[in-house]
């Protein structure tokens, strides 16, 4: 089922660049959001990367985290 929610700009390109600047996969990265107890498989993160699938508070914290990145500004860069 939808939330029907659309988004109205696209983090996505932002999210795969710091997830190949930290030097993941989308495997290896969806396996560390989820020891964080963020379920997120492969494909939602894909999706959320193709600016195809919202991305969650919850799930920027984690993301953060094992980005390494200090501020949330890097989520937004050039937006």
């Amino acid at each position: 089922m939808s939330n029907g929610l659309k988004q109205d700009i696209s983090i996505g390109p932002n999210l795969k660049a710091l997830r190949k600047k930290a030097g993941l996969s989308q495997r290896q990265a969806s396996a560390q959001l989820e020891v964080l107890d963020v379920s997120i498989t492969e494909d939602i993160l894909a999706k959320m990367e193709q600016g195809r699938y919202s991305v969650r508070i919850s799930v920027l914290l984690a993301l953060k985290q094992i980005y390494g990145v200090s501020t949330f500004d890097a989520f937004f860069e050039g937006l």
